[in-house]
């Protein structure tokens, strides 16, 4: 392995190992990065119409969520985002009580990009 290589490996370890992303909401909340990032994400979610508000059924609670923070790197050991993600605690959800439908397109470019690739070659 190369120096340059090693190097760079260690630059990027060295910044995984020293961060510390944060485990509550009321952590993120003191740091104005991750608010920006948790606003960001509760747009994309109402942006995408991931859920609707309704009035709970009589004798049902409220289904937990929580948020999960994340700072994601790149090659060389910077900064590339910082990443919050809500998630539902869905180890609680009853299918056809909490929820009708579940539905999570998850494709990577390069996939989109071969699939266009073999249907220009096929015509």
């Amino acid at each position: 392995m190369s120096t340059f290589v090693k190097s760079k490996f260690q630059a990027f370890l060295s910044a995984v190992i020293s961060s510390c992303d944060p485990v509550s909401s009321q952590e993120a909340v003191q740091d104005p990065k991750w608010c920006t990032a948790m606003n960001l994400e509760l747009r994309a979610l109402e942006e995408n119409g991931t859920w609707c508000i309704t009035d709970l059924s009589p004798g049902r609670k409220a289904i937990r969520c929580k948020w999960i923070f994340k700072t994601k790197y790149h090659s060389d050991g910077s900064i590339d985002k910082h990443k919050a993600r809500f998630v539902i605690q869905d180890c609680r959800q009853k299918a056809g009580i909490d929820y009708i439908e579940t539905f999570a397109p998850v494709a990577k470019m390069t996939t989109v990009r071969a699939l266009l690739a073999v249907a220009a070659i096929k015509g």
